[in-house]
C-alpha cells in the first residue's frame, strides 16, 4: 500500500497548511490568464469586424463584419494552438518534470498576450494574419497550463481535499471569463464616454470609430498581467513530492523539498522508493496499461471532447445569440463601442450569475458528492435545459427573453457544477505519476478538440443568428450532452483515495469503484 513510503503517507495525510492555499493561487492564476486570454476575442471580434470590414463603397448602410472563414479563424486558433501545447507539455511534464516546464509556460502567455495586441499591418488581412500567428502561441502556453496546473496540484494535495484543491485551482477559469468581460465593458464604456458624439447616435453604422483600434489591442494585452506577476512564486515552487521520488527516484530529495514546503518530517526510505519505483515501469502504450487504464482513459477523453463542444460554442458565441435573444441591440442600431459594450456586459452578467457560481459549488461539494454524481447530474441538466432553449427558441425569445435568460444562465451553471470541473479533476487523479500528466495532457486535448468543433462548426452555424439555426445547434448540443452523460460510466469514484490507491500503483487493485461505495 501507499502508506508503506513515508513520503506518500506524509503527503496523504497531511494537514491543509498555508502553502496548499498558495499553490492553489500560483496555479491558479495561470487559469485566470488562460480563460481571460481565450475568451476575451468573443468581446472583441464584432468590433474587428466593423473596424477591418466595413466596406462604405459596396454596401455602406451595414455594419462591418468578420467573414465567416476569417471569424473561424480569429476565435478558433488559440484553441489548435491550445492542443497541441497540452500534448507537447503533457508529455514533457512526464519525462522532464512538472516544474521544470512550467514557468515556460507564463513567459510564452506573457509574450503572445502583448503581441497579439501589437498585430500591425499594411491591410486588415495582414492584421488579422498577424494576430492569429501570435494567438496560436498564446494558445501554445495555455495548453501547457493543463496538465501541468492539474497534475502539480493533485501531487501536493492530501487525499481529504484533493479534488477540492484542484477544483479550485479550475474555478480561476471562471474569474478570467467574468473579467475578460469585466475588463472589456469598462474599457469599452471609456472609450464611449470620450469618442461618442451625436454624429455616432445619429449615423451608427459609419461609425466604426476608427480610435477603437487601440481597445482591442488594449484589452489582448492586459492578459499578459496575471500571468506575469505570478512568474517569480511558480519558479520558486519545488517539483512534487510524487515525481521526485517515484520517477527520479531521489528520495532524500523529495523529503528535502516537501518537508520544507508542507512543514511535516518525513523519512526518505530510498530502498523502499527504488522498489516502488521499479513496480510501475510500465509504459503508456505497453499492453499493462491498457488493461489496467484503458478504458478509464477512454472515458476521460470522450467525457471532456463531448463537454467541450457544448461548453465552448456557449462561450464562443454568446456575441451571436445575445441579440438574437434581445439582450442587446442589433449591430445596425449601436454603434461599434456601443455595441462591444453591451456584448461585454452581457456576457460579465451571464458569467456572474450562471459561470462563476457552478466553479465554486464544485469546490464546495466534490469532496461530499463525489466527482461521478456532479459529472452525471451536469451532463443531464444541461442536456435538458438546452433542449428546452432549443424545443421553445421562438417563444422565449420573442415573448419570455427574461426566462430565456435564465435557461442560458442554468446550461453554463451545471456545466461547470458539473463536467466542466469534473473532466478536468478526474484525469489528475485516476492515472499512474509515471504517465499523469500525459494521460491528463491527452484527455484534455481530447476536450480541445471538441472545442475546435463547436468553433468551427456551431459557431459558424449560428453566426447570422437565425432561429432555426440556433434551435437546431441547441438541440444538436443538447445530444452531445447525453452522450457525455453515458461515458461518464467509463471512469471511477475516486474521492477518499490515494493517488497510489487508484492507480494501482501501490500494488493493490484498482478496479472500478461504484461511487456509492468509495474506500474510506
Amino acid at each position: 500500500m501507499s502508506n508503506s513510503l513515508a513520503v506518500l503517507h506524509a503527503l496523504d495525510s497531511a494537514r491543509t497548511q498555508w502553502y496548499h492555499i498558495t499553490a492553489i493561487i500560483i496555479a491558479g492564476m495561470g487559469f485566470f490568464t488562460d480563460a481571460y486570454d481565450l475568451f476575451c476575442i468573443s468581446t472583441i471580434s464584432k468590433l474587428l469586424g466593423r473596424l477591418y470590414y466595413y466596406d462604405p463603397v459596396g454596401s455602406p448602410e451595414k455594419p462591418g463584419k468578420l467573414p465567416h472563414n476569417v471569424n473561424n479563424a480569429v476565435v478558433g486558433v488559440a484553441l489548435f494552438g491550445t492542443l497541441t501545447g497540452q500534448l507537447v507539455f503533457g508529455w514533457l511534464g512526464d519525462k522532464l518534470g512538472r516544474k521544470r516546464v512550467y514557468g515556460f509556460t507564463l513567459i510564452l502567455m506573457v509574450v503572445c498576450a502583448i503581441c497579439s495586441g501589437l498585430s500591425f499591418g499594411y491591410s486588415p488581412k495582414a492584421v488579422i494574419i498577424t494576430l492569429c500567428f501570435f494567438r496560436f502561441w498564446l494558445g501554445f502556453g495555455i495548453g501547457g497550463d493543463y496538465p501541468l496546473s492539474a497534475t502539480i496540484m493533485s501531487e501536493y494535495a492530501n487525499k481529504k481535499t484533493r479534488g477540492a484543491f484542484i477544483a479550485a485551482v479550475f474555478a480561476m477559469q471562471g474569474m478570467g471569463i467574468i473579467f475578460a468581460g469585466l475588463v472589456s465593458m469598462i474599457l469599452s464604456k471609456l472609450f464611449l464616454l470620450k469618442y461618442e458624439t451625436v454624429s455616432f447616435r445619429e449615423d451608427p453604422v459609419r461609425s466604426t470609430q476608427r480610435e477603437a483600434d487601440f481597445l482591442w489591442r488594449i484589452v489582448l494585452m492586459l492578459g499578459a498581467l496575471p500571468a506575469l506577476l505570478t512568474y517569480y512564486w511558480r519558479m520558486k515552487m519545488p517539483e512534487t513530492g510524487r515525481y521526485t521520488a517515484l520517477i527520479e527516484g531521489n528520495a532524500k530529495q523529495a523529503a528535502a523539498d516537501m518537508g520544507r514546503v508542507l512543514e511535516i518530517e518525513i523519512q526518505e526510505e530510498a530502498d523502499k522508493v527504488a522498489e516502488f519505483k521499479a513496480a510501475n515501469e510500465y509504459s503508456l502504450w505497453s499492453r499493462e496499461f491498457f488493461d489496467r487504464h484503458g478504458l478509464h482513459l477512454i472515458g476521460t477523453m470522450s467525457t471532456w471532447f463531448l463537454l467541450d463542444i457544448a461548453f465552448y460554442s456557449q462561450n464562443l458565441t454568446q456575441k451571436d445569440i445575445f441579440p438574437a435573444m434581445n439582450l442587446v441591440n442589433k449591430d445596425y442600431q449601436v454603434s461599434a463601442l456601443r455595441e462591444m459594450f453591451e456584448t461585454s456586459r452581457a456576457m460579465f452578467v451571464v458569467a456572474l450569475l450562471g459561470t462563476f457560481p457552478g466553479y465554486w459549488f464544485t469546490v464546495f461539494f466534490i469532496e461530499r458528492i463525489g466527482r461521478y454524481i456532479i459529472q452525471l447530474v451536469g451532463f443531464f441538466m444541461m442536456s435538458l435545459f438546452m433542449l428546452i432553449i432549443g424545443i421553445k427558441y421562438e417563444y422565449l425569445r420573442d415573448d419570455n427573453k427574461w426566462l430565456f435568460a435564465v435557461l442560458y444562465g442554468l446550461t453554463f451553471f451545471f456545466a461547470n457544477f458539473g463536467p466542466n470541473s469534473t473532466t478536468f479533476v478526474l484525469p489528475a487523479e485516476l492515472f499512474p505519476t509515471r504517465v499523469r500528466s500525459t494521460c491528463h495532457a491527452m484527455s484534455a486535448a481530447a476536450g480541445k478538440a471538441g472545442a475546435m468543433i463547436g468553433a468551427f462548426v456551431v459557431a459558424t452555424y449560428t453566426l447570422d443568428g437565425k432561429a432555426n439555426e440556433i434551435r437546431v445547434a441547441m438541440i444538436t448540443m443538447a445530444c452531445t450532452n447525453m452522450l457525455g452523460f453515458f461515458c461518464t460510466f467509463l471512469v471511477t469514484e475516486t474521492k477518499g483515495r490515494s493517488l497510489e490507491e487508484i492507480s494501482g500503483e501501490d500494488g493493490g487493485n484498482n478496479e472500478t469503484q461504484m461511487p456509492s461505495t468509495p474506500s474510506k
